[in-house]
């Protein structure tokens, strides 16, 4: 295939591009900032056209993964940037493929998990309900909900009647290169800071990368996915839980809470947002278990000693190494 990945060159869209690459398949990247790899990267400025469309037109597929990182804090200026890098980008590839002479067959769109209700008494499949009119979550809260259906929006008002196009609500990514939410998780656990957060209720939704690129072929290949998918593990868990998954699977017998208090201390040293990890995200892919998809890692205790042992070959290797 001829695979053209928005945005990338971040964390995931490296991991997407990797994969792909490795299978033999074309793979064009659209970066803001190109830089050398094995693959095709080509510059654009994720809100106008140019000349990057002409990979557009013939493509097999288009993954949009652009998006500026929602971890900072939510101030009126980073709003702004986090919704138009999503609203932009979007509308620049849907007008690139509305104007393709052969226009992709598929178009993977992302979005986000966390469109979903602040809940813990459900799970959130794609007929749960959205968030953003809960009562008791502060008004920073709805922020995120508000993107993420800004962001389906905009693909949904795409016209482009020859393509299938597929929403991904992804749960957090976990894999275990460097750069992705999972070295910042296992950071805490090392130092000894991987206890519960808040009061550790709140659920975790999650999927192992293997599972999120394995779920992105199936996504493409079949042509029963249309419109908004889960991408998460079926089994969410509390907090706590994840965490006590996580230090057993590294090693670490202790963990240090961080209650209300600290957390938001914290979290406004870091420049960052309490939400990220207090919010309950209850997810679960109904539509994927619906169509059979066969997941490696559906259970987070697993997932977590897979990525713990990854990253301590890793270390090791780099270890023997440097003592040679």
């Amino acid at each position: 295939m001829k695979i053209v990945i928005a945005g990338g060159s971040g964390h995931l869209g490296s991991a997407l591009a990797q994969a792909c690459y490795q299978r033999g398949d074309q793979v064009v990247v659209l970066s803001r900032q190109p830089m050398p790899a094995p693959w095709s990267v080509v510059g654009w400025d994720g809100r106008s056209g140019g000349d990057w469309e002409r990979e557009i037109d013939g493509a097999d597929v288009v993954v949009n993964l652009a998006g500026r990182s929602v971890n900072c804090r939510y101030t009126t200026a980073n709003c702004g940037a986090i919704l138009a890098s999503r609203i932009d980008s979007t509308l620049a590839v849907a007008a690139a493929i509305a104007r393709a002479a052969e226009p992709p067959p598929v178009w993977l769109q992302a979005s986000t998990a966390t469109i979903y209700a602040h809940r813990f008494d459900g799970d959130n499949d794609e007929h749960g309900p959205l968030g953003g009119s809960e009562t008791g979550t502060p008004p920073s809260w709805r922020f995120s909900t508000a993107v993420g259906r800004a962001w389906e929006a905009a693909a949904d008002a795409a016209r482009v009647p020859r393509t299938r196009v597929v929403l991904m609500r992804s749960a957090i990514v976990l894999g275990p290169s460097p750069g992705g939410i999972f070295e910042v998780l296992l950071d805490l656990v090392r130092r000894g800071l991987g206890g519960p957060v808040g009061s550790g209720r709140q659920y975790v939704s999650w999927i192992h990368v293997r599972d999120w690129l394995a779920a992105i072929d199936r996504l493409i290949a079949d042509g029963g996915f249309r419109g908004p998918v889960n991408l998460a593990a079926p089994h969410p868990l509390p907090n706590a839980a994840f965490m006590r998954a996580l230090r057993e699977a590294w090693g670490m017998p202790i963990g240090l809470p961080a209650p209300g208090a600290v957390l938001a201390l914290g979290t406004r040293l870091l420049r960052t947002e309490s939400e990220l990890v207090l919010k309950s995200r209850r997810v679960v892919p109904g539509i994927l278990l619906a169509r059979g998809f066969a997941w490696e890692f559906t259970d987070w205790p697993a997932a977590a000693r897979d990525l713990c042992a990854q990253v301590r070959a890793r270390e090791d290797v780099r270890q023997s190494l440097v003592s040679a």
